[in-house]
């Protein structure tokens, strides 16, 4: 999702209403109230099931549509040594049917009912599953989500665990193994976080742990994650406040009262020293070098900072690096900058793809580029341009983004995960907008200058092409 947190509507027409937020506990109702001197923001009410279940219901009736959006609390972040791949997969695993629903057969029922947007995502932090039905078919979607919540388990076997670890390998090899710069990924990775870290493997998992994975692995990761104390469920759309609660207690309130899993806080590690790895990469055309460092944490302290020096960089046409080495010097073909913060850190990138030529020579002359800007930044800071014209950017987005229900739902869960408040906007808007040179400048100061990791991807000569195919047909780590 767009990074840029802000409800400021401009003219959408959306719902809204003041919120004045606090803590729900158990049974107890949240709702928006008038506040003083505040921004706007979406109209929702959250409560809390008996069983622990979270529930966020936000009313829209220009369209008679609704969305349902179900998070459940667990991600890669969560995963063991050894069993890497597991919260993906079980992603895939749930829309193999379930008691009532019947087996594969999820996707036509939404389709036969007019569901749109069907899906399933997992990252480090959380999976969800999301659709958008009419708003007559709500009980259908939450019929649907109560089943495999409830009673996955009962159509479980071994035929179909091994039917979803082989599309769950097929994906690795076509999205990671067989494509340009997928080891780079890995190379990252495995630079950044050391061994046991649940960062190092990455969400889509080992080739060697999915295939390991036993029905035994999979029930116990069911029971442990998959509990109502464990999920957040967001309603979005054409509903009647009062009958949504019904339809939600009818399906998901006489599941029991299962104790939250306890996540365990994972410390960001620290590199000693700047290493470099250089790779052979058979698909890649053009040789790329990849420099990040570790950061903050999902809205942590410097990360919407670090956000502004990525942008101060790397911004297409009038990011300093960007300008300097694809538009001025022709070194490069592209430049991407990035602070991609998650639940236990975050790690802040550099990737330069070098233009056709003398690689060594312009690797040489990219790295000067890369430590020259980010040195400047470092001593000077952004310019009062640069960071007026970063907020705008990422203000417009993201209120365009919520011209969809999806759209809506998926912030509210976003706010919600990440800092326990579906109505963070205040807060985060007075963030945003309080940021200054001198607080980016202190940022890139601070982890800007620490030790970092330098992937270098090197096309590889044509026959190493069929051999990178047969190692990834074996499995690699």
């Amino acid at each position: 999702m767009t990074r840029g947190r802000l409800f400021r509507i401009l003219g959408l027409g959306l719902p809204l209403l003041l919120i004045a937020p606090h803590a729900v506990t158990a049974g107890e109702v949240e709702q928006g109230a008038e506040k003083p001197d505040t921004e706007l923001a979406i109209e929702y009410e959250r409560y809390t099931l008996d069983n622990g279940m979270e529930v966020i219901l936000h009313r829209d009736t220009s369209a008679p549509l609704v969305a349902v959006n179900i998070w459940y609390h667990v991600g890669s972040g969560d995963e063991v040594p050894g069993k890497s791949g597991f919260a993906h997969l079980f992603e895939h695993m749930m829309f193999q049917g379930a008691k009532h629903i019947g087996e594969d057969v999820h996707f036509d029922i939404l389709r036969e009912i007019g569901g749109t947007g069907v899906n399933g995502t997992t990252n480090s932090d959380r999976t969800n599953y999301f659709e958008t039905v009419p708003s007559h078919e709500l009980e259908t979607a939450l019929w649907l989500e109560s089943d495999r919540m409830g009673y996955m388990l009962d159509l479980l076997n071994e035929e179909s665990l091994a039917n979803q670890i082989d599309v769950v390998r097929n994906e690795r090899r076509q999205r990671y193994d067989n494509v340009p710069y997928g080891r780079e990924r890995f190379a990252v990775a495995a630079a950044l976080y050391p061994e046991g870290h649940p960062y190092r493997y990455l969400t889509i998992g080992r080739h060697e742990n999915l295939e390991a994975a036993s029905l035994d692995d999979v029930i116990s990761f069911f029971e442990k994650w998959y509990v109502p104390s464990n999920a957040t469920l967001v309603l979005a759309g054409d509903l009647e406040i009062d009958e949504a609660k019904a339809l939600v207690d009818k399906w998901f309130g006489s599941f029991p009262k299962l104790a939250k899993p306890e996540h365990v806080v994972v410390p960001a590690p620290e590199l000693a020293k700047t290493v470099r790895t250089e790779i052979d990469d058979p698909f890649a055309r053009l040789e790329r070098m990849h420099f990040v460092w570790h950061s903050p944490a999902m809205l942590a302290e410097d990360d919407l900072e670090l956000d502004v020096v990525a942008a101060a960089l790397g911004s297409s046409g009038w990011g300093r690096l960007s300008k300097r080495l694809v538009d001025d010097e022709k070194i490069a073909q592209s430049v991407r900058v990035y602070q991609a913060g998650s639940g236990f850190s975050g790690s802040f990138s550099i990737i330069v793809t070098l233009s056709p030529g003398d690689g060594e020579t312009k690797r040489a002359q990219a790295a000067k580029a890369i430590q020259e800007e980010v040195d400047k930044l470092v001593a000077e800071g952004p310019t009062k341009d640069e960071l007026a014209r970063h907020v705008i950017s990422v203000e417009s987005s993201f209120v365009w983004g919520l011209e969809e229900l999806g759209g809506r739902a998926n912030q509210l869960q976003w706010f919600n995960h990440y800092t326990g408040d579906p109505n963070y906007t205040d807060h985060y808007l007075e963030r945003l907008r309080g940021i200054t040179p001198a607080a980016v400048k202190a940022a890139a100061a601070k982890w800007l200058t620490k030790p970092r990791a330098e992937i270098i991807s090197i096309p590889a000569p044509p026959d190493a092409k069929s051999d990178a195919k047969s190692d990834a047909k074996k499995g690699p780590k």
